[in-house]
């Protein structure tokens, strides 16, 4: 079966929009209608977080959702339980977002065949090594119709950029800054620098903007230097409050995409 992420590349060439959230947060049983919403509002792509102990990577916001995820009493297998029938309420793409550590202790391979027994489509595992990667995992990740979906940054070299789009399979996920997750207001002459500087090296895949986009001015920003972008921190804080989730989840989605 074809990977839908590459589907949806091939479908939708500008303005994709992804969204993240953390598994199991606010509340344990939200991950599913989370989704359910994020579809009806018409989201391209979810990014669900594995929650994880120590997220070097993320932003104070992420932080706090992880923390409050376990918690809650979310784990790896609580997920997989709860995604079990996640194809029977959308076909959109769905990617694992987290740390190898709960991935090694799992089981590499017993992780990726439930990943295409859910349904899941990529993962994205920010410290999981190029070349650890390409030597132990790479053959269980194809078997399992599983894209890898690699960061790079400001400071990556051209010559790892290449590398990555060379091994790569649905999109590169173009981190903004060397920064940790979080909101900002808008896209730097610096970043724009950057992204200029990837986008004249004519990669083959596709390329998603994350870290730093918050509101319809910096999706819409982003959108103008990659396929789309991918919305984390600015979206898991408008989970916050006692509204409905339902309305929680339009109203963000709607700030985002009636306004840019």
């Amino acid at each position: 079966m074809k990977n839908r992420i590459n589907k949806l590349f091939q479908e939708k060439k500008e303005r994709v929009l992804s969204v993240y959230f953390t598994a199991g947060y606010p509340d344990l049983e939200d991950t599913v209608p989370i989704i359910k919403e994020l579809v009806k509002n018409g989201v391209d792509l979810i990014e669900i977080g594995m929650p994880f102990s120590d997220p070097v990577a993320d932003g104070p916001v992420i932080q706090h959702s992880s923390l409050i995820a376990l918690q809650n009493g979310m784990s790896i297998r609580k997920l997989f339980d709860q995604l079990k029938d996640i194809r029977q309420v959308t076909d959109i793409p769905l990617i694992l977002m987290g740390y190898i550590n709960p991935v090694l202790q799992y089981g590499v391979e017993a992780f990726c065949e439930k990943c295409r027994e859910v349904g899941i489509d990529g993962l994205i595992i920010p410290d999981l090594p190029l070349s650890v990667y390409e030597e132990d995992f790479r053959s269980v990740f194809e078997n399992n119709n599983l894209h890898n979906i690699f960061l790079i940054t400001p400071q990556t070299s051209e010559d790892r950029m290449r590398t990555i789009d060379g091994i790569s399979e649905g999109f590169i996920y173009m981190v903004s800054s060397n920064a940790t997750t979080g909101a900002k207001s808008s896209v730097t002459d610096f970043q724009k620098d950057y992204f200029e500087r990837v986008n004249l090296m004519k990669l083959k895949n596709p390329r998603m903007i994350g870290f730093g986009i918050s509101n319809s001015e910096t999706f819409r920003n982003a959108c103008q230097y990659a396929s789309g972008a991918i919305l984390g921190s600015a979206f898991v804080k408008a989970l916050e409050g006692t509204d409905l989730l339902e309305q929680k989840v339009s109203r963000f989605i709607n700030s985002i995409v009636t306004e840019s």
